[in-house]
């Protein structure tokens, strides 16, 4: 296994999935339960956000296939779509974190989207379909990102206290700069790949 692609691969879906920045949306939903009942919806929500984020990985290929896409295609359209999941990062928008509140939050909205979201499905697809012989090692890599998701989540009423919410802000908007960088080499090597697919003029 190539530990440093692996790592690579686990920082990039980390910021895609965006803990901090879920932390407050995450806190708004569970806070009118008990401590021990959010532990588990917590438990459970980001458990269903890992078997569909699986299951997009394993089954990128047949999806591309089945849709016709390519892998140029792929690159550009995700690295448009972490584009303005950055901006909106660094330039949040107060209405967004107003949630229902009322139901049992089952898979929606926290498990999907909030942790695997569109994004996060994107770019497994693009490693999946980019190279399908190293699944194992995405498999990794997605573990460790979701790893790192729960432990910020699972603390996250502690991190509230010590941080607040202006903390959190900056760090997400942080994150959100460096997913920028990261959706522009995206775009970068996916018009790398169209230019390259194009037949030569003799």
């Amino acid at each position: 296994m190539d530990w440093n692609d692996i790592a690579a691969a686990a920082v990039t879906l980390f910021f895609i999935m965006d803990p901090l920045g879920n932390i407050p949306i995450f806190n708004a939903v569970l806070s009118r339960f008990s401590g021990r009942q959010r532990a588990i919806i917590v438990a459970r929500e980001l458990c269903f956000a890992l078997i569909i984020l699986l299951a997009f990985l394993f089954a990128g290929n047949s999806i591309l296939t089945f849709l016709g896409l390519t892998q140029p295609a792929l690159s550009l359209s995700g690295g448009v779509l972490l584009f303005i999941i950055a901006l909106r990062m660094i330039f949040p928008n107060a209405k967004s974190d107003d949630v229902p509140g009322e139901e049992d939050p089952f898979i929606v909205p926290l498990a999907m989207p909030m942790v695997a979201g569109p994004s996060t499905i994107a770019i497994l697809l693009l490693l999946s379909s980019s190279e399908p012989e190293r699944m194992a090692e995405w498999s990794v890599a997605l573990l460790l990102a979701w790893i790192g998701t729960t432990v910020l989540l699972v603390v996250s009423p502690f991190l509230l206290r010590i941080l607040g919410e202006r903390g959190t802000r900056a760090l997400g908007r942080l994150m959100g700069m460096i997913l920028v960088m990261l959706a522009t080499q995206m775009l970068l090597n996916g018009v790398a790949d169209f230019l390259a697919s194009l037949p030569q003029v003799a």
